[in-house]
């Protein structure tokens, strides 16, 4: 499990020193949209993938970096038995009280940003040809937007993520919607996105799509380099 780096947040090299060196991808969509199934497929094709709700489950996760932290502010019933936090607990609080989704974001924000980078330097060492950094809330967060070169969204209807989300999350359809409508709206996303990947079709389809993107992403980069 995640342990704590020795190296202070502060201390590390962000993400604006691989600018230039090779693209830097931001993929995004609504949940239940198929970000994991996209980003899956690409790491198949080589590309380097940081994801960072893997990442929110890894310190989070019993003997997570962020537990002590978030025991100390929200109290323990906020930890599971195994000692993983309780997020269905913690998530209804935060739909609740804005205020607590900020005392929670200022622990875990930090923190997926600091494991964000090391993997990152380390895929990129590698020789990753191009890093995809899967963010659910990219559009919500204008650093992001700041820090990538190009935006990749993942896009299906509405009814297919309440669909999905309901059958393998075991949530309600009310409990799903308010997730969707806390996010940023499938229009929103689609005006920031230099590229759209259609996931509402067979799983063929979405690999013709995403074969597609790598090797538009390719020949970005080719071009870049033969015109340097």
């Amino acid at each position: 499990m995640a342990t704590a780096s020795s190296k202070s947040i502060s201390d590390q090299p962000d993400l604006s020193s691989l600018k230039g060196q090779l693209p830097l991808i931001g993929l995004t969509g609504g949940i239940g949209s198929g970000k994991t199934a996209v980003s899956d497929q690409l790491a198949k094709f080589g590309a380097g993938i940081i994801d960072t709700d893997l990442i929110s489950h890894l310190i989070t996760a019993p003997k997570g970096i962020a537990l002590p932290l978030i025991e100390q502010q929200f109290g323990s019933e906020f930890i599971s038995a195994d000692g993983s936090l309780n997020r269905n607990k913690m998530r209804s609080l935060v739909f609740e009280n804005p205020e607590a989704r900020k005392v929670l974001e200022a622990i875990t924000h930090p923190l997926i940003r600091q494991e964000t980078n090391r993997q990152a330097m380390q895929l990129t060492k590698e020789g990753a040809p191009y890093l995809i950094f899967v963010v659910p809330l990219l559009i919500e967060s204008t650093s992001w937007l700041g820090l990538i070169d190009y935006l990749v969204a993942v896009d299906c209807p509405k009814e297919m993520q309440i669909e999905r989300v309901m059958h393998r999350s075991n949530l309600t359809q009310h409990e799903v919607e308010n997730i969707i409508a806390a996010q940023a709206s499938r229009e929103d996303r689609l005006r920031h996105a230099d590229m759209v990947i259609k996931n509402q079709g067979s799983l063929m389809d979405l690999e013709t799509e995403v074969q597609s993107l790598h090797q538009k992403i390719l020949q970005i980069q080719k071009d870049k380099t033969s015109s340097s």
